[in-house]
């Protein structure tokens, strides 16, 4: 049997988000030789910009500045990058933008998935980035659902079930997020933060999310038993997963 290329896809609703949430994950799975790619349904140019806005900067410059602080980012992380420009406040789900997710998925052929929990009461940008996810990933797998383009795919091009796990949003009580994956990314958070640093637009979310991962370190910690040695400054990241985990082996 031919071993399945490990891939992570992000499906990100803004240009930073993938930073913030997954910087972690995405690092580590390219410092394992792993191939990730972001992404981003918009640049994050009308909600979360303000800085640029109040600079006086045009609709376009924007996009451009946020464009290219993405990219940096990712490229401080190893990734892949890419943006379908949707527009954001409100990002508009549409079986358009759904066709070119499915697009993705078929190129990419991912066998994990990390996007935005389902729920957002402060941005509901968040939650229809995840509900087209998880829409592009079913259909992706039939091959009687046509590409983007009105070709049908072959049975090499369409997916299989990648797992998806949802990351930690800004304000995860009132998301519902409750964590049921805790990710030690000690050795890739040097360029998580190097990639945040790649955003200055939102230079405040810097500090918060360190300490984040200094917290959910402390987890990482408490719930991997006695004998693992991990280390003080131990740094982690929290995921919900959506579907059932499969395994011959309970651990």
């Amino acid at each position: 049997m031919t071993a399945v290329t490990p891939a992570l896809l992000v499906v990100s609703a803004h240009a930073g988000d993938f930073v913030w949430r997954a910087g972690g994950a995405i690092a580590a799975a390219t410092m394992r030789g792993e191939r990730a790619t972001v992404v981003c349904l918009s640049f994050g140019e009308r909600g979360e910009s303000a800085s640029q806005w109040l600079a006086g900067k045009s609709l376009e410059e924007i996009k451009e500045i946020r464009r290219a602080e993405a990219e940096a980012a990712a490229s401080a992380l190893g990734a892949d990058i890419e943006f379908l420009d949707l527009g954001d406040y409100p990002l508009r789900e549409s079986p358009e933008a759904v066709a070119r997710l499915v697009d993705v998925y078929r190129r990419v052929q991912p066998t994990v998935v990390l996007t935005h929990p389902l729920h957002d009461p402060y941005n509901g940008d968040h939650p229809a980035a995840a509900r087209m996810a998880l829409e592009a990933r079913v259909l992706a797998q039939a091959i009687g659902v046509a590409n983007s383009d009105g070709s049908f795919p072959t049975k090499e091009t369409i997916i299989g079930a990648p797992p998806v796990f949802f990351f930690e949003p800004h304000q995860p009580e009132q998301c519902g997020f409750v964590p049921d994956v805790l990710l030690d990314i000690t050795a890739a958070f040097d360029k998580k933060r190097q990639a945040m640093e790649c955003l200055p637009a939102q230079k405040h979310m810097w500090s918060y999310y360190s300490d984040l991962a200094v917290r959910r370190g402390v987890q990482v910690k408490r719930n991997a038993g006695p004998n693992l040695g991990l280390a003080h400054d131990t740094m982690g990241e929290a995921y919900m997963r959506y579907f059932p985990q499969v395994t011959g082996v309970l651990e």
